[in-house]
């Protein structure tokens, strides 16, 4: 394996403007300085209709649920930024994720992209709470779907003033933890890498 990682980085909005969209720019270029091979995806280039086993019963897992867990598997890892709605993780988020993880096989081979991932988190909120309660909520899905979830996160608060013209943060203490976790990222997904080369 190259001893450059793979990061997929995307988020959890596709809304113009998103915070966490602009989070997740933050952590595309902080990884790439670090050293990592980044690739920076939209979930809106990915639409899925709404988990229903009835339509999977009939016609299969969709194939843009295929398409991104094709794209998982061929990274090393996966940094993922999220808005918070309603104190929990946004449904496109939690559709992407509860689709990809329903991928068994994919053709003649056993299939299963998002299992031994390792993945960082980043939340973000308009207030004060930064989406940490999303956030906790997110952890717990993603472990729950046999992800390694690395401990280090980066929840940005007031995200309306978080960002400076250049798009970077304005507090040097979130640009700290931004580092910490991609640092973090990188060393554990380099260490338990379960890339499936396309």
């Amino acid at each position: 394996m190259s001893l450059i990682p793979k990061i997929l980085v995307f988020a959890g909005s596709i809304r113009s403007g998103a915070y966490s969209g602009r989070t997740a720019d933050v952590a595309q270029k902080e990884l790439a300085m670090q050293g990592a091979e980044v690739t920076r995806i939209s979930l809106a280039d990915y639409p899925l209709p709404i988990l229903d086993e009835d339509l999977e019963k009939e016609k299969g897992i969709p194939e843009n649920a295929m398409k991104l867990g094709r794209l998982i598997a061929a990274h090393d890892g996966v940094l993922i930024a999220t808005p918070e709605y309603n104190g929990s993780i946004p449904p496109l988020l939690k559709n992407s994720i509860d689709w990809v993880s329903r991928a068994r096989r994919d053709g003649s081979r056993s299939f299963r992209p998002l299992g031994g991932k390792v993945a960082g988190l980043c939340s973000s909120s308009k207030g004060n709470f930064a989406g940490i309660r999303c956030i906790n909520h997110l952890r717990a899905v993603l472990v729950r779907c046999q992800m390694e979830v690395v401990t280090p996160e980066c929840s940005v608060p007031e995200g309306g003033n978080a960002f400076d013209e250049a798009g970077n943060f304005r507090d040097e203490r979130l640009h700290k933890s931004m580092e910490h976790l991609c640092r973090t990222l990188i060393e554990t997904s380099r260490m338990l890498s379960t890339r499936i080369e396309a």
